[in-house]
């Protein structure tokens, strides 16, 4: 397989963009943990988790075609928030731009004939309506709520409980954390 294809420049871009999106929910889960929100802070601890998977798992693919992986620097996140709505919209406005990356991803490796890159991709975009679903609802939870957060951290330990591995998920270099 070459390493010079523009599908896989273009996931050695993505590796960037999930480790600062697991960067920017660790920035998130850390003021909302300043805020004495744990339940709230534990679930996106967790999602910074799984964007680092992510990542892992786009490693693990390169290693695996005997192509070049790397390892990047992340882009700079956002550490203070007006609020936890102000939070959880960020929250959502990245997952947004995320599902445009893994569609412009699968696209690409449809365009170039790249039938293994495709397949790849598509527990990715599966994985982007989860996500960007998910988030929506939270949000929409937290304007509901307004001030009383105690219902929105009511919602979260009710709803948004961790699910088991999926197994249909890519393999994860050096394993799942």
């Amino acid at each position: 397989m070459t390493d010079d294809t523009k599908f896989h420049a273009l996931l050695r871009d993505q590796i960037r963009s999930e480790f600062t999106a697991s960067q920017q929910y660790v920035a998130v889960a850390v003021w909302l943990d300043g805020e004495d929100l744990p339940q709230l802070a534990a679930h996106f601890y967790a999602q910074a988790l799984e964007e680092r998977n992510h990542a892992m798992s786009m490693v693990r693919y390169l290693l695996d075609n005997d192509l070049t992986a790397t390892v990047p620097g992340i882009e700079d996140v956002k550490n203070d928030f007006a609020s936890v709505e102000d939070a959880v919209s960020l929250a959502l406005t990245q997952e947004r731009h995320v599902t445009e990356q893994i569609t412009t991803l699968a696209s690409t490796a449809r365009d170039e004939g790249d039938y293994l890159g495709e397949q790849f991709m598509q527990w990715f975009l599966k994985e982007q309506v989860e996500e960007v679903a998910s988030m929506s609802t939270l949000l929409t939870i937290v304007r509901r709520a307004e001030d009383n957060l105690f219902h929105v951290e009511a919602f979260v330990a009710r709803e948004l409980k961790p699910e088991g591995v999926d197994p249909t998920a890519p393999a994860v270099a050096g394993g799942r954390v």
